[in-house]
C-alpha cells in the first residue's frame, strides 16, 4: 500500500497527463461531432508540457494523434458525412501538426523556466553557504561546520531515496541550523568548563531562536523552519500523534557526528570509529534508527571511496568501526 502511494506521489504529474488523455479519448469516442472535439486534445498536451517538459509533451501529443488516427481507421463513421476522405486527412494532419507545435512550444518554455530556477537555486545556495561561513567565522571550533552538516545530511537523505526538493530543503536547513547562535555570546559557546544551568538553557534554545529568525524571511525559507526548529529534538521524545520532520531527524545525526569528530573548547575530536559507535548506540533514543542505518551506509560508501591506505586497504580503526557498527 505504501509503495503504491509513494509511486502515485512521485509520478503524480505523469499520471495526471495520462488520465487527461484517456478521459478526452473516451469522451471523444462517444461524442457525436468528433471534429469539433479535436481541440480538447490540446489540454493534456499543454498540461504535460507545462509540468513535465518538452520530451514528454511531444510523446503525449503523438499518442493523441495516434489515438485519433486509430478512431478514424477502426470506425469509418468517424468521417463526417459530406466530407471527402482527402479533406478529412488534411484536416487531421494540420490539427496534428499544430498539436505537436503547441507541445514543443510549451515544453520549451517549461525547460527554459527550469533552467532559470536551477540557476537561481545555485545562487541562493551559494549565498547561504557564504552566510553560514560568515556566521561561524568568529568561532574557529565550528568553522565550516554548517557546510559539512548540510553535505552529510543531503548524502543521508539521498541514501533514503528522498526527492530533490526535499534534499534542497535539507541542504538549506543544514546550512542554517545554527543561525540561532548569533544571539548567544561567543564566550558561552567557546566556554571550556561546564556551563551553568542558565547558560545551558540559553544554548539549548538556539534552535527555536534560529527558527524565529528564518520565519522573518517569509516564504523563501519557510520549508527550512520546522527542520531548524526540531533538529535538537530527541527521537524518543516524540509523543503519539506528533510528527518530527524527517529532515530534522537527518540533520540531528549529521550535526552530532560532525560535532563529535571536530575539536571543541571542552574536548578534542573523537576518532571516527568512536563517533560512529556513539551514533549507533543512540539509535532509537536520540536518533531515528532508519536515519542511522542510512547514515552508516553513506559513511561506509564514502570511506570505501576515500579513506584508503597506501596498501589499498582501509585504515585499521575505520575498518574496526564498520565491523562493530554493522554487526
Amino acid at each position: 500500500m505504501k509503495q503504491s502511494r509513494d509511486f502515485v506521489f512521485k509520478n503524480f504529474e505523469t499520471l495526471l497527463a495520462v488520465l487527461l488523455l484517456a478521459t478526452v479519448a473516451v469522451i471523444h469516442f462517444t461524442f457525436e461531432n468528433k471534429f469539433a472535439f479535436l481541440n480538447f486534445y490540446y489540454l493534456p498536451a499543454l498540461v504535460t508540457g507545462y509540468y513535465l517538459g518538452k520530451r514528454r509533451a511531444i510523446l503525449l501529443a503523438l499518442a493523441s494523434v495516434l489515438t485519433v488516427a486509430f478512431f478514424a481507421v477502426a470506425w469509418p463513421s468517424y468521417v463526417v458525412a459530406g466530407f471527402q476522405p482527402i479533406n478529412v486527412f488534411w484536416q487531421l494532419f494540420v490539427w496534428g501538426c499544430f498539436l505537436l507545435l503547441a507541445a514543443v512550444l510549451v515544453g520549451t518554455l517549461y525547460e527554459e523556466k527550469e533552467r532559470h530556477i536551477a540557476s537561481l537555486k545555485m545562487a541562493y545556495i551559494g549565498i547561504l553557504e557564504v552566510l553560514s561561513k560568515y556566521l561561524e567565522s568568529g568561532d574557529p571550533y565550528t568553522k565550516n561546520h554548517s557546510v559539512r552538516v548540510a553535505e552529510l545530511a543531503v548524502g543521508i537523505g539521498a541514501k533514503m531515496g528522498l526527492a530533490d526538493e526535499d534534499l534542497e530543503n535539507i541542504r538549506v536547513a543544514g546550512l542554517l541550523h545554527d543561525i540561532g547562535k548569533i544571539e548567544i555570546s561567543l564566550d558561552i559557546i567557546n566556554k571550556s568548563v561546564s556551563l551553568t544551568e542558565t547558560e545551558r538553557e540559553l544554548v539549548k534554545a538556539h534552535a527555536k531562536r534560529g527558527a524565529r529568525l528564518l520565519e522573518l524571511a517569509g516564504g523563501v525559507l519557510k520549508q527550512a523552519v520546522p527542520l531548524v526548529e526540531a533538529h535538537h529534538r530527541f527521537f524518543c521524545e516524540i509523543t503519539e500523534g506528533e510528527e518530527l520532520p524527517l529532515g530534522a531527524r537527518i540533520i540531528a545525526v549529521a550535526d552530532a557526528y560532525d560535532a563529535m569528530i571536530s575539536d571543541r573548547p571542552y574536548r578534542t575530536a573523537l576518532p571516527q570509529g568512536r563517533a560512529l559507535e556513539e551514533i549507533k548506540n543512540e539509535a532509537g533514543h536520540q536518533f531515528d534508527p532508519d536515519v542511522v542505518l542510512a547514515f552508516i551506509s553513506f559513511i561506509s560508501a564514502e570511506k570505501e571511496e576515500h579513506v584508503v591506505t597506501a596498501g589499498g586497504g582501509r585504515s585499521d580503526d575505520v575498518s574496526l568501526a564498520f565491523t562493530k557498527i554493522t554487526t
